[in-house]
This record gives C-alpha cells, sequence and structure tokens, in this order.
C-alpha cells in the first residue's frame, strides 16, 4: 500500500469529561505537528515521584480531519499507522472504534476503510498514563503516523519480509516473502515482480511469481533470488540493498499496489567456543543500554534524533544498542542499519508480575502475543537487529511458572523469525528476592548499603535499594546454587543467558553449563574493565551492555554523587526535586560525552590517547558517596576560579603503563595506569591557572598526550549545528576569547528564530533543571546547551543565541539542510 505520512493537521488538549463539556468548561485544542509528547511540556510535580522525573500523570486526545487522497479511489482500502502511542491507545473514526492498543510501545494498524466516508473525515485517538513505569515514559502520539492506501489487492501492512538464508563470499540467496491480502469478493491472481538493487541502485537479481489471493483473505508469494558477489552487511561496512515489489494484474499492465524496504545481507552464527560470529567473524558487543527518551525532546521521537544519538554513540566506541526495555522505534533501527550498530531489541520489562501500581502486567496475558508479532514484524527486514529479548528483571525468572511463561515468549518469537537469536535480561537478585530479603533481614545486611529510596510502600525501590549495596554481597547472591538452580530453567530456553548484574557467573558457568553463551545485558558502568576483561577472555561470553549509554529522564538521580554529612549521614537512590535524569549515561541528556565515555573508550582498546577529568571541588567535611550507577563526580575541565591554592582531585585515564601529569611544563608527577591499575592514575593538584597536560609513557618513552587550558571569563558563544533533516540540533557553548569552553559560571542563553521554524525544544545535561524544556530561554550547564530547531517549511532560518555578557551569534539554516 501506499504510505504517506500522517503527521500535519492533528489537534491536540488533555481529556474533557463530556458533562464537563456540555457545562461549557470545554478546554481548547492545540495544533500540533506530530511526533509529539504530551507530558514533556507540563509542570512538573515536587510532591510527585522521581521514577517518572517529577512529571504527573495525564489523559490526552488528539484529533485530525482528513481526506483521502484522490488516487485511492472509491475501492481503496485504508489503514492509518501507528509506530506508538502512549499509552492505552482508542481510535475512532468518525464516531466509530477503530482499534485501541495498551502497550505504549507496540507499532499497530487500524483498518479505516469500514468507517470512511465521501469528504472529510475525522479521526480521534485518546491516550493516558498513569503510575504504569518505572522511569519517564513521555505521553501521547509520539511516534509517526502513516496513512496506507492501496486497492482490493494489496500488499499487507509489514507485508514484506526479506531474509538471507543462504550466505557465501561469492553469492547469497535472498527470500523475498510477501503477504498479499484481498478485500474484495472475488478470488484474484496477480504477478508479483521482485527487483533487488544494490547500494548504487543498479539490478542484482529479479524474479516473478503469480500468486492467486482468495476473497477476503491472504495469500504468500515466496521467492528465492541469488545475489552474485554480495557486499556484507555489518556494523563497520553497513552495505544496504533496496528490495522492491510490483503487483500487477496476471496476464494485465495493470499495476495494483508496490512496496520496497531496505535490507543487509549478512549471515549470524552462534556457539559457546566463537560465541557470536557475524559473517562468520567472532564480534563482542560493546553495548549500550538506551531508553526511547531524547533528553530534551521528551519522548517524540524524531528520526534527526535518532540518528544523532546512534552516530555519538559510535563514535564514543560503542558497536551495539540494548533498546531498554520496549521495542524500539523504527527511525532508530533505520540510522542502526544506515550506519552500523547492531541491536538488542526488547520486548518488555514485566509479565505477569508488576513493578509498578498500573504497568503492562495488567494487560500482559490479553496482549502478549499481539506485542510481540508487533515487534517481530518492525524489525525483520532490519539487519542491525540480531537478537530478541523477551523481558527485562522478570521477577517469574526464578520460578517453574516464569519458566512456562518464558518458552511461551521465546518460542512465539522464533515461530515468527527463526533467523535471529532469544534472550532475556536476568537478574539473578531479582530471581530469588524472596530468600534475599530474608538473609539480608537475618543477617542485618540492610544496614551495610543504602537506605531505601522511596515510601515504605516504594517496591522499585526496594529493589535498587539491594541492587546498590556492596558489589561483593551482590555477586556472592549472583554465583549462589540458589540462582544456580533457581535460573536453570529461564535459562536453557534462550539461545544466549542475558545476565544482569552477574558478572560472578561468567567463569564459572563455562564448567557448570558448558553450551550457554552469556551476554552482559545490564552492568554497572563503574566495572566496565573487570566485566570487558572477562568479555575478551572467554568465548562463550559475547559482550557487556553498560547502564546507561545515554542518560534519560525518570529514575532521577540514580547515578549522581552524593555528599554525605551529618545532617544526611546515609545516601539515597532517588533524590529529590528538580532532579529530571537518572545521570548515569556515558552520554549526558543533550548527546556531550562525559568522562566515564572516554574511559570506556580506552577500555575498549579504541582511544589511545589520554584523558584528562577532574573532580568537582566539594565543601570541606563532606564525604563523596558514589553508588554502583556512579562515575566520579567529575568533569573534563581544568577551569575553578575560586579555588585557586585548593588541592583538587584529578584523574587520568590511559592505557600506558605509565602517565605523567605536567601543569605549565612542570611534571606534578608520574603514576602507573593501563589494565594492572585499572587504567587511570590518580593525583593531587593544588589549583593554578595554566595547561594541564597529560602524557602517556609507553616503555617510558613519551607518547600520546591530551590538554585542558584554563578559560578566562567568557567572551562570546559557540554555535555548532548537527543537521540531517528538517530537526537541526544547534549546540551552544560559553567560550573566551581563544575558543575555550568555559564551564565555570553558566548563564541562561537565549535563542530567537527568524523563517519557517519552530523551537522544538531548548536546554542541557542538567541533571536538576528549574526550568521547563519548552521555553526560549534556558541556563547552560558546564558551558553548554543545546537548541532543537524543527524546519515548518522551504527557507532559510536563521537562529539567534544570545547571553548577557557574551553578546550574539547566530547562523544561517538555508532550505538544502547547508549551514552558513
Amino acid at each position: 500500500m501506499k504510505r504517506t505520512l500522517f503527521t500535519d493537521g492533528w489537534q491536540f488538549r488533555e481529556k474533557v469529561n463530556p458533562f464537563a463539556e456540555i457545562g461549557g468548561q470545554s478546554a481548547p485544542y492545540q495544533d500540533v505537528t506530530l511526533p509529539h509528547d504530551a507530558q514533556i511540556g507540563r509542570q512538573r510535580d515536587p510532591q510527585g515521584e522521581g521514577a517518572t522525573a517529577y512529571f504527573p500523570s495525564g489523559a490526552y486526545q488528539y484529533r485530525k480531519t482528513f481526506e483521502l487522497p484522490p488516487e485511492a479511489g472509491d475501492d481503496a482500502h485504508v489503514e492509518i499507522a501507528f509506530e506508538g502511542v502512549m499509552r492505552d491507545a482508542v481510535v475512532t473514526i468518525n464516531g466509530g472504534f477503530a482499534g485501541q492498543r495498551p502497550f505504549g510501545y507496540s507499532s499497530f494498524t487500524v483498518d479505516a476503510t469500514p468507517f470512511l466516508q465521501p469528504g472529510a473525515n475525522e479521526i480521534v485517538v485518546e491516550c493516558r498514563t498513569h503510575r504504569d513505569s518505572r522511569w519517564y515514559t513521555g505521553a501521547g502520539i509520539y511516534r509517526d503516523v502513516w496513512l496506507l492506501a492501496g486497492g482490493m489487492v494489496h500488499v499487507a501492512a509489514d507485508g514484506l519480509r526479506i531474509s538471507t538464508p543462504d550466505v557465501e563470499h561469492d553469492a547469497a540467496v535472498v527470500e523475498v516473502a510477501t503477504t498479499l491480502r484481498n478485500s474484495g469478493a472475488r478470488a484474484r491472481t496477480v504477478d508479483v515482480d521482485a527487483v533487488l538493487t544494490d547500494p548504487s541502485g543498479h539490478e542484482v537479481a529479479r524474479g516473478t511469481a503469480p500468486v492467486t489471493v482468495p476473497a477476503g483473505a491472504s495469500a504468500v508469494s515466496r521467492q528465492r533470488l541469488r545475489v552474485a558477489d554480495p557486499a556484507l552487511w555489518n556494523a563497520e561496512t553497513p552495505v544496504l540493498y533496496e528490495a522492491t515489489l510490483v503487483v500487477s494484474a496476471a496476464g494485465k499492465d495493470e499495476t495494483l499496489d508496490r512496496a520496497s524496504s531496505p535490507f543487509g545481507i549478512r549471515r549470524l552464527q552462534l556457539d559457546a567456543v566463537n560465541g557470536l560470529r557475524v559473517n562468520g567473524e567472532t564480534v563482542k558487543l560493546r553495548g549500550a543500554c538506551v531508553h526511547h527518551d531524547n533528553g530534551i525532546l521528551g519522548a517524540a521521537t524524531f528520526p534527526a534524533a535518532e540518528e544523532r544519538r546512534v552516530r555519538i554513540l559510535k563514535d564514543a566506541g560503542f558497536n551495539a544498542i540494548r533498546s531498554s526495555h520496549n521495542p524500539a522505534s523504527p527511525a532508530l533501527l533505520d540510522a542502526c542499519d544506515r550506519l552500523g550498530m547492531y541491536v538488542l531489541d526488547e520486548t518488555f520489562d514485566v509479565w505477569t508480575s508488576g513493578k509498578s501500581e498500573f504497568d503492562y502486567a495488567l494487560h500482559f496475558a490479553d496482549w502478549w502475543e499481539r506485542d510481540v508479532e508487533s515487534m517481530v514484524a518492525k524489525d525483520f527486514n532490519h539487519p542491525s537487529v540480531v537478537m530478541y529479548s523477551i523481558g527485562n528483571e522478570i521477577p517469574e525468572t526464578g520460578s517453574t511458572a516464569g519458566g512456562v511463561v518464558g518458552r511461551q515468549l521465546a518460542e512465539k518469537v522464533r515461530s515468527l523469525d527463526p533467523t535471529r537469536f532469544v534472550t532475556n535480561a536476568v537478574n539473578g537478585m531479582l530471581a530469588v528476592l524472596d530468600e534475599v530479603k530474608v538473609m539480608a533481614s537475618s543477617a542485618g545486611a540492610e544496614s551495610a548499603g543504602p537506605e531505601s529510596a522511596g515510601s515504605a510502600g516504594d517496591d522499585t525501590a526496594g529493589i535498587n535499594t539491594l541492587m546498590a549495596g556492596p558489589g561483593e554481597f551482590m555477586n556472592a547472591i549472583g554465583a549462589s546454587e540458589l540462582v544456580t538452580g533457581r535460573t536453570a530453567e529461564s535459562f536453557a530456553l534462550l539461545d544466549v543467558a542475558g545476565m544482569n548484574y552477574l558478572d560472578s557467573r561468567y567463569v564459572m558457568d563455562r564448567e557448570l553449563f558448558p553450551n550457554r553463551v552469556i551476554l552482559g545485558t545490564e552492568t554497572f558502568p563503574t566495572r566496565i574493565d573487570d566485566n570487558w576483561a572477562l568479555v575478551q577472555q572467554n568465548g562463550h561470553v559475547i559482550g557487556d551492555f553498560t547502564w546507561t549509554g545515554w542518560d534519560y529522564l525518570g529514575e532521577a538521580g540514580l547515578g549522581r554523587a552524593q555528599c554525605l554529612s551529618d545532617a544526611e549521614p546515609t545516601p539515597s537512590l532517588s533524590a529529590p526535586y528538580p532532579w529530571i535524569a537518572a545521570w548515569c549515561g556515558d552520554v549526558d541528556l543533550v548527546g556531550f560525552r562525559r568522562p566515564a565515555s572516554y574511559y570506556r573508550e580506552i577500555v575498549f582498546g579504541r582511544r589511545s590517547e589520554p584523558y584528562i577529568a577532574v573532580v568537582r571541588p566539594r565543601p570541606e567535611g563532606e564525604t563523596l558517596y558514589a553508588g554502583p550507577w556512579t562515575w566520579s563526580d567529575s568533569i573534563g575541565s581544568w577551569t575553578w576560579p575560586g579555588a585557586e591554592g585548593r588541592t583538587l582531585t584529578v584523574e587520568v585515564y590511559s592505557d600506558a603503563d605509565e602517565v605523567e601529569l605536567l601543569l605549565d611544563g612542570q611534571s606534578v608527577g608520574r603514576a602507573p595506569a593501563g589494565p594492572e591499575h585499572r587504567f587511570r592514575a590518580e593525583f593531587a593538584v593544588p589549583y593554578a591557572a595554566g595547561e594541564l597536560t597529560a602524557v602517556a609513557l609507553r616503555s617510558g618513552a613519551p607518547a600520546e598526550r591530551f590538554t585542558l587550558l584554563t578559560a578566562a571569563e567568557p567572551a562570546g558563544l559557540r554555535l555548532s549545528v548537527d543537521r540531517s533533516s528538517a530537526l537541526a540540533f544547534v549546540e551552544i557553548e560559553l567560550t573566551d576569547a581563544d575558543g575555550t569552553l568555559f564551564t565555570a559560571a553558566d548563564r541562561p542563553v537565549t535563542v530567537s528564530l527568524t523563517g519557517p521554524a519552530v523551537l522544538q525544544a531548548l536546554g542541557s545535561a542538567n541533571p536538576a533543571p528549574d526550568q521547563s524544556y519548552a521555553t526560549d530561554t534556558h541556563p547552560t550547564f558546564d558551558g553548554r546547551a543545546l537548541a532543537a530547531v524543527r524546519s515548518t517549511g522551504p527557507g532559510e532560518i536563521v537562529v539567534r543565541v544570545a547571553a548577557e555578557g557574551c553578546g550574539a551569534a547566530e547562523l544561517v539554516l538555508d532550505q538544502e539542510g547547508d549551514i552558513r
């Protein structure tokens, strides 16, 4: 069917009781362009929950009036395809119930044909969120919507599926399976022409097959096409081909429908000796867990934002993304296909045992099969997807009941797509949580770790509290016979044993379960050096996914460094308002890399230059607490006015055996680094403005170096733009006269636009902002801010940014996407 983007011309409001409307209290609709997050612009509640970033619950209505395109014809079959509505979506068309979807992350379609009328038609979508997640979900129609129109015989939505069952270096077999539907009253015989083209557009294979489609039914056309000398897809060389279908009346020159899809040719293999192989080569997954939100954009899923995220993560050394803990957007998968990133796509955070009062557990029994079908249909043609996860930290995995449900899920996935592998992100402690609570209580372990991060009834805080306890306690539980026995069935039903915070099992399971393949589906960021060594040393361990690759909204303060004092002697996992972010990402909310990111890149063996991070000065007498998701409270800056003479802690990350630190060319000292010293050295340096340089020493000789310069007072603004579509990201930095980033005194920046554009969002990486992202003024954080500018039509866009004491700067975006 013809796909037309269906994102313009919508209106939105908070849901209104019909009786209130009768009473004259009707709330006005506002014009919006999809994708749209109904929650990100709302005022946060200081008395709310840190888990959801202190945003309130809500119910929302969207409506749109539309007419069918003239080419659709009187006998058109029409569907509306939603990539994601958060959540409990109910769709009506011209007042008739057209469909619903409880799960907020599933793509779904509604058949509009029975409800359409000549001329104008109205579609209404209602949705709501309320205490149904452990993180910020956003709300509303937050992903793209499409209008699908075709004749009575048409290619079904997601009906074109491409696989590569046989791949050799000199030839590959590409199987093109097409599901055709006949909405008419008579059987029809059609011809299906399939053409494969390479990245340059040259035809590499073609086939034709006749198919008879019964009345009111479906039929599958399956063609196996040979491609000679294929260019194979992997994360390093993400080569994409294109498959194009033309459906025509048998024996006639009458086109009934068209469909096309990019795809990659690649072969996957898995075993406990060679691990994961792609095209015959062993691949270790350098993984980043990511949530679905896009920072200051909220949950709104713009293709440009997803592509920017994938590119930044790849530049930081990652080669894999885990979609945590829900199916990824099509836009993210498109970006991973194009740029080269392996994907572990995940289904659910809960099965039948809920983690929040009104979460998906209430709908799981009735909807899980349809939601699994939706995920697999979405993913099937994406070469980036190499594995499916059937859950995250599911409490049932430690029981026989969990074994039953897990097997149903795994076999359902395999029945839909036997070409990829199945895992489950199992948390051993959570799987035996009932026994752990008894053990912790009897051993007095509660006093050894942080106190509960919420109210007494906050189960999520309790789970996190146990996990934040001493690492030795966690590892002892994970390696215990209790976990071994209780998780045996849940791991046995998988292709890959996904393990959350279970690195203590990696080596022992090689002996206990010699055929078990292990993936660190979620790990503490502070343990990447130990974990990556285990990945490299063990063939059956195929990778590591850190929590998290990119910072996210909600679970406020999970990764913050806390200063303890006599007044507040114990840490808490939940940060108070106005905290908004988890603050545990290698990359911050607006896409700038934090010190942990450079450290990880060095551990991965992908950066030879050292890196310097300086711990922020803190008041005397306070003790810094860093939890298991917390990096040191450091920043890559040597600009600390007011701290002259104070001794600052300087961290140097390096894979060299030794590093030397220089201040204005004078040696501060030498210290060992490299893997034997956890790739880091630490120096106590009295602060003085100047040039701080770290030199890697290899066999005693100076090698690579890295320098931080002290910035003078900010004298100007530096603007740079990341733009690949209608959405441009303007990076804003405070700099001194020499262009050095000034991190020490943030100030508000104001953005104004001239031309066909709107300011989609303005914000910074500040994990505890007082301001909304929906205004035109926002303070910088560590000298930086980000503006998202959305084009609304053709023409030049002038972006002007001003800040007190820094003057103003501007740039021009022309309609071709160029910048000047």
